[in-house]
């Protein structure tokens, strides 16, 4: 059942929150406003060090042997990433010979949801309605539930046991004749399940943890409260049914694999080509990969992250601007319906200037680094403007013919 709190917001502490967020309205536009320079900027320099990096990279078909005429070059290689390295959990008795370990740790809890309603109030108050809603899930940490507003959910949350995640990487990882860096071993992905070996010993000591735990909690323990299947280790009274306090351990590994690379050769190992621009360049991929297809995946990660920062620097930009001026439509508040109508204005006007000043921004960008791009878009900027005066003199012009 949901749990509803109101509170009441008079016309004057309105005005103030408003005057408060001019303050942060004006440092939103400036992020904004900076992101968007230094996303185009950023942009022209990945692609510009890729195509360098693409330029200069020599095939390799063969890394069996370390040849000393790659020394210092980029190359991009196919071969097998193995190692002899033993990774071990202690805590859950996982020993591999793998490229990495990983424990993954999560806790039924109950979760607070909340969504707030607002009715403004003639005279210029607002009502907010916050509804609280809870389900219970797995989450990666423990939740706080003292401070939940239903009471009763408050402090209903528990754990019977905290563990912490862990990822253990191994060091000697080879590639053909040559040693992978840690920065390549870390992007080798591929995760399968890692069994837990534990002890009966080991178990017992579990089960007196939990069951200490639990007469701690004043809880009564019954049955097994440790149970263990394949890579997940879990603590409770049913894996089926989990219960709040519950625990659940997930174990996994990474195998050796083929895998493909571009990066610079020193001796018998690999580093990040440094371009001319000072970009580091370096890919990892699973399997055999091509050159080519390599370098086009990194091209299309770098466009796709251009996209969405310029998403977030546009919205950071009009939503600067709409706390900027939302002290006009709070002062027309006093009568709602008044307050509405300026306030839809007020998002109008500012999604437009501020749709428009992003287009100006990273049209200056790209005058820095892409003349023949930015002209075009400076043309739709000053356009946008434009009409955005039009509008506003025919407003003016049938205002006094009225």
């Amino acid at each position: 059942m949901a749990y509803e709190e109101t509170t009441e917001t008079g016309y004057g502490d309105r005005l103030k929150n408003a005057l408060g967020g001019i303050v942060t309205g004006f440092i939103m536009f400036i992020i904004g406003t900076v992101l968007l320079f230094w996303n185009e900027g950023n942009y022209v320099k990945t692609k510009k060090s890729l195509e360098e990096a693409e330029g200069v990279t020599v095939s390799v078909s063969d890394v069996s042997t370390v040849d000393p005429a790659l020394n210092g070059k980029l190359i991009h290689a196919s071969a097998f990433a193995d190692t002899q390295d033993v990774l071990t959990d202690e805590l859950f008795g996982v020993s591999e010979k793998a490229i990495a370990v990983s424990r993954k740790v999560e806790y039924y809890q109950n979760v607070e949801h909340s969504s707030t309603k607002t009715k403004d109030k003639i005279g210029g108050g607002q009502e907010k309605v916050t509804t609280y809603t809870y389900e219970t899930a797995w989450n990666s940490k423990p939740i706080n539930s003292s401070e939940f507003k239903d009471p009763a959910y408050k402090a209903t949350n528990f754990v019977l046991a905290t563990v912490e995640d862990k990822k253990v990487q191994a060091q000697n990882v080879t590639f053909g004749a040559y040693k992978l860096p840690p920065f390549i071993i870390s992007s080798i992905r591929g995760d399968v399940p890692a069994d837990a070996k534990l002890t009966n010993q080991e178990l017992s000591a579990w089960e007196s943890q939990i069951t200490k735990k639990m007469a701690e909690l004043g809880l009564k323990k019954e049955g097994q409260m440790v149970h263990v299947a394949g890579n997940v280790v879990y603590f409770g009274k049913s894996t089926s049914t989990p219960s709040i306090g519950d625990v659940r351990v997930t174990l996994t590994k990474i195998l050796p694999a083929d895998i493909s690379i571009v990066a610079k050769v020193v001796g018998s190992t690999f580093e990040k080509f440094i371009a001319s621009n000072k970009k580091e360049v370096s890919s990892v991929a699973m399997g055999t990969v091509s050159a080519d297809t390599m370098f086009a995946r990194e091209q299309s990660a770098n466009s796709t992250m251009t996209w969405i920062l310029r998403l977030v620097g546009i919205v950071l930009v009009i939503g600067g601007l709409k706390s900027m001026f939302g002290i006009l439509p709070a002062l027309f508040k006093v009568l709602p319906f008044l307050g509405n109508i300026v306030g839809a204005g007020v998002a109008l006007v500012c999604g437009v200037v501020g749709f428009a000043w992003s287009l100006i921004i990273i049209s200056i960008a790209w005058l820095f680094y892409r003349p023949l791009i930015a002209v075009p878009m400076l043309v739709i900027a000053v356009a946008g403007i434009w009409y955005l005066k039009q509008r506003g003199k025919q407003g003016k012009e049938v205002q006094a013919a009225n």
